[in-house]
């Protein structure tokens, strides 16, 4: 019997999609959403009822449509949810909120060292076992009443099979809560009494039980739900599958995160948002991130047009610069986003965003000691000049993109794939050109410059302020 096709939700914090793709690879149908997060009393919180409906609605619809059999979910990292029995305890929260400053001292103080969990002390609920201390601070009740901690993929292979699990590729995800070099919970998930409160594991793509779908005819069709996955990781397993090994890549989206498998442990520096996370198959991969999608948005003023190579050059010859950070955490925290030089709008202020993305991308690979080829998934694919620019400032190094940029969706289905025993998708990825951009090399240095000195000013501020009167 010719198995049919998937459906796989990729749930992101600013879009989530459905994609359905048939036993040969190829997509037959699509869908997209915006989560909502409403103000709820004193927070944010994620409006799971409505996300549900929709996605239960989708899913109806392409069964009918396509005879789509199984379902399997990649969500965004930095999400939890809290359940007991059939139901939460407590809203899911938006990670983009920050405790109280008295909590936030009190919480942080917590958190296990670095070298245990290779998940740097970030802010907001970036690591998102700190949230996890910040509800216990509001209310101890909460993880009492709780039979479960789900990660954010596995809260919705709950929502649709009934069955609680946990999944290593997004407690490895900077929570604060994982060991990778002890491949067991961190210290702080014992401390906090918590062991209890994880489910047991399944793998990711593994199937762990059934939804029954109404169709419009009212007649029931039961599918199978596979465990979820953890977006990043999703992608790099993805682009492992179409045969590369020794690769970095660049996973685009609200963030740009950069995974060197390549890369020593060593090298991370908690400071700079570098982490280890941890593949499916249990292997830490050292990592950099930054908000490279919402500082984009940020910076340009949310232009949604293509930006050109003539408005890209003419902010270069302008001196128009965009420079950290437009959103918390990356490589450059403490300092908040500014434009110098001319003042500019429109399409050469997305310009100067752009670039602003490109630079940090070229500073967070340095950083993590890229030197091997670089695969670029993701939103950005679609600008066309990010790439481009990116192998103009990157000559040594091949950079590729893919012709379709969903790699955490396609690497969620090539789990589901691999369980039912076939692979089919091809490399279909091309080598980007370097875009012919005059005078790109000296705006790089002169924009490392300005980074520069502001690093150094905020150190010497820092150093005032321990200083002993």
């Amino acid at each position: 019997m010719n198995p049919s096709p998937i459906a796989v939700f990729d749930l992101g914090k600013t879009n989530s999609k459905l994609f359905v793709l048939s036993p040969e690879g190829k997509l037959v149908d699509e869908a997209r959403t915006r989560p909502v997060w409403p103000r709820n009393g004193d927070i944010n919180i994620l409006d799971d009822e409505a996300l549900f409906t929709w996605m239960k609605n989708e899913l109806a619809r392409v069964v009918s449509a396509h005879d789509v059999d199984r379902v399997i979910f990649s969500g965004h990292g930095c999400t939890f949810a809290l359940t007991a029995g059939d139901a939460l305890v407590h809203p899911i929260l938006d990670y983009e909120q920050e405790p109280p400053a008295d909590v936030a001292a009190r919480i942080d103080a917590l958190v296990p060292d670095f070298h245990e969990t290779f998940s740097p002390p970030l802010p907001l609920g970036f690591n998102y076992g700190r949230h996890l201390l910040w509800l216990n601070e509001r209310d101890p009740a909460l993880l009492e009443q709780a039979d479960a901690i789900l990660a954010y993929p596995q809260f919705w292979s709950w929502k649709f099979s009934g069955r609680k699990v946990s999944e290593v590729s997004y407690l490895g995800c900077h929570s604060h809560l994982w060991a990778p070099l002890e491949d067991d919970y961190s210290s702080l998930v014992d401390r906090m009494g918590w062991r209890g409160k994880m489910p047991a594991f399944a793998p990711a793509g593994s199937v762990i039980g059934k939804h029954s779908v109404t169709l419009e005819d009212g007649r029931s069709v039961d599918i199978d739900v596979h465990n979820g996955v953890h977006d990043s990781n999703a992608a790099l397993y993805f682009y492992r599958s179409l045969g590369f090994s020794d690769f970095t890549l660049i996973s685009t989206g609200t963030w740009v995160i950069i995974l060197n498998p390549a890369s020593p442990l060593e090298r991370l520096d908690s400071g700079r948002d570098m982490l280890a996370n941890v593949t499916i198959d249990h292997q830490p991969v050292a990592t950099i991130r930054f908000m490279g999608g919402r500082e984009y948005d940020l910076a340009s003023g949310g232009w949604t047009m293509p930006v050109t190579a003539e408005a890209i050059a003419s902010v270069i010859a302008r001196r128009c610069f965009a420079l950290p950070s437009f959103a918390a955490g990356g490589p450059l925290q403490g300092h908040i986003g500014h434009f110098t030089g001319p003042a500019i709008a429109g399409e050469e202020r997305a310009a100067a965003a752009l670039l602003y993305v490109a630079l940090m991308t070229d500073l967070s690979l340095e950083l993590i000691g890229s030197q091997n080829a670089i695969i670029i998934d993701g939103g950005l694919v679609k600008t066309g000049l990010y790439a481009s620019i990116l192998a103009a400032l990157r000559p040594g190094q091949t950079i590729h993109t893919s012709a379709n940029p969903e790699g955490s969706a396609f690497g969620a289905a090539m789990l589901v794939f691999d369980a039912l025993g076939i692979n089919p998708f091809i490399n279909d990825c091309a080598v980007a050109q370097p875009a012919a951009i005059p005078d790109l090399d000296a705006y790089r240095h002169a924009w490392r410059r300005q980074v520069d000195a502001m690093t150094e000013e905020t150190a010497a501020r820092n150093s005032d302020y321990r200083r002993p009167a």
